[in-house]
């Protein structure tokens, strides 16, 4: 869609400088493989008090990877913007997948949701760095707007399915939440 590319291109044209240029790519970086993410779920299974949050996120990602990675990137095929306004310059490797939805999105948010869930101000937080690494990912050129939408879509809901059924099994067991 046209206007997504008026997005992307405003972006270009009127945010992209020097700091930023330099700050995007880390920030991406958090998001590569959903690594961080995971990094935190797995330390979320340590302590008794956050577990119930790790299998909330865990269930989550692993929605992310089969849903929006395994099944919609490859139905839906779409070409990433780079691939379609090929004068940009990228700042990071070109990625080899397809567009839609930004699994980067809903990694980031799938994991931020489940921590909000456990405590609002880390939560926030949480939720502060996945709209910083949705936002990089546009600002890098490599989704459009739609996936990065689409994949905060994803990651929330898969997070909020993701409760209900560990609040659900948790009331089932008698184990207290």
């Amino acid at each position: 869609m046209a206007w997504e590319f008026d997005v992307l291109n405003w972006i270009q044209e009127n945010l992209r400088c020097g700091l930023l240029d330099t700050v995007m790519p880390i920030i991406t970086f958090l998001g590569n493989g959903g690594w961080f993410w995971i990094a935190l779920t797995l330390v979320g299974f340590i302590p008794q008090k956050t577990r119930k949050y790790a299998f909330i996120s865990a269930f989550a990602l692993i929605c992310c990877l089969v849903f929006g990675n395994l099944i919609l990137k490859p139905c839906i095929a779409r070409i990433r913007p780079f691939d379609v306004q090929t004068g940009i310059q990228l700042l990071i490797e070109k990625p080899h997948d397809y567009s839609f939805p930004s699994g980067h999105t809903q990694a980031s948010f799938a994991t931020a949701t489940a921590i909000f869930f456990k405590d609002k101000r880390w939560g926030i937080g949480a939720l502060v760095l996945a709209a910083l690494i949705a936002f990089s990912r546009m600002y890098l050129y490599v989704h459009y707007p739609t996936d990065i939408l689409a994949g905060v879509l994803f990651g929330v809901g898969y997070a909020i399915i993701g409760k209900l059924l560990v609040d659900r099994i948790c009331k089932k067991r008698g184990i207290a939440a």
